[in-house]
């Protein structure tokens, strides 16, 4: 999994480090990853460039890895892990869908073709998808695409839905959680703060604190705390520093406070994907969208994604879609504990301990 494009796209984003942040890498790449099997020449090498850094890169691998990460194990003890994922290309049903494409759909997570009067009632259409995402992530995500995103020169929609709740391996006590100062750049407040000493995931290196949260179905979520403030911090990490610090971790006893977080980001990432160098993909005639549908003309409008993150004392809740939006021209023994006090802007990453995919990156601002 490439951590450059997650960086990347995540500065891309919103380069500025004073605000929340949410999206989810997990998403973004299955729905690209679908589209860049729909796509062929030298739009198909951009996207694939952009996304694992070589345009001759093994989609074949990351579908893999996204594949694996889609699937969690359950334990068998205490509430069981939920992950929810779908892939589905909502288009026209006189639309002609390469048997090649659908067959690749097929072998995605819940991957299926939906039909959309997209041409006889665009509105109709978006209700529609709207209302199978909000089903996915549990209502968390009840309008990913807003008024207006659907034409009648809509002819598909791509759109990957995910889902996931999963409770802490060891969990805060709710007796616990009080109002305790964080240092926002606005200024210091007081959100209801969580606590805990466990043996956890722990590191101290390289400028950043790190702790891992193991939860439920072998999903982890990584709270990297800067030594620095986060304004510094966070734009002087790159792909191999960020690696290096996910795997660094080894078990010890920690006492850690960190804020409850609610956090959402709601954005169009064409912007930011042009910015990476994904240009040929929104352009008219250039698309090279044929490997998912003979006609030419076709091209992405948009790509629209919405992220919800939640940490309370007894595990974590996200919720992630993403559309790619189609339309044609004209159509041990205890010791001391490491003391950690998020007490300030810090990331987090939720992703799959197995294969390392992403789930979701965050940046907490103002928990």
């Amino acid at each position: 999994m490439d951590l450059a494009f997650t960086l990347a796209l995540h500065r891309a984003v919103d380069p500025d480090p004073d605000n929340d942040l949410c999206w989810s890498p997990f998403s973004v790449l299955s729905a690209l990853g679908l589209t860049a099997e729909g796509a062929e020449g030298a739009s198909r090498d951009e996207l694939v460039g952009a996304l694992l850094g070589d345009p001759a890169g093994n989609l074949g691998a990351q579908a893999a890895l996204l594949a694996a990460a889609a699937e969690l194990a359950d334990s068998g003890h205490g509430e069981p892990p939920v992950l929810a994922v779908s892939n589905t290309l909502w288009a026209l049903e006189d639309l002609p869908i390469r048997r090649e494409f659908a067959d690749e759909l097929a072998r995605w997570p819940a991957g299926s073709i939906k039909g959309a009067p997209f041409a006889d009632a665009p509105e109709d259409a978006r209700k529609l998808i709207n209302t199978d995402v909000a089903e996915t992530t549990r209502d968390l995500i009840p309008e990913l695409i807003p008024p207006g995103s659907i034409t009648r020169q809509t002819v598909a929609t791509l759109v990957n839905a995910l889902y996931l709740k999963v409770a802490w391996q060891h969990r805060f006590a709710e007796g616990a959680t009080a109002r305790r100062p964080f240092h926002a750049p606005t200024g210091s407040y007081e959100p209801p703060t969580m606590r805990q000493t466990e043996r956890l995931g722990y590191a101290h290196r390289d400028g950043w604190q790190v702790v891992t949260l193991a939860a439920a179905g072998g999903v982890d979520a990584v709270v990297l705390l800067p030594d620095e403030p986060l304004t510094v911090a966070e734009p002087a990490l790159d792909a191999a520093k960020l690696g290096d610090l996910l795997g660094s971790t080894s078990s010890q006893r920690v006492q850690l406070t960190m804020p409850k977080i609610n956090v959402s980001t709601r954005a169009s990432i064409k912007h930011p994907l042009l910015d990476l160098g994904v240009r040929l993909l929104f352009r008219a005639g250039q698309a090279g969208l044929t490997r998912l549908c003979p006609d030419p003309r076709v091209f992405v409008d948009d790509v629209l994604h919405e992220s919800v993150l939640k940490f309370d004392e007894e595990g974590l809740e996200g919720a992630a879609a993403t559309a790619v939006v189609v339309r044609a021209m004209s159509m041990v023994r205890p010791t001391e504990p490491v003391v950690v006090d998020v007490d300030r802007p810090f990331l987090v990453v939720v992703r799959h301990r197995e294969t390392g995919v992403p789930y979701f990156i965050a940046r907490v601002v103002h928990p």
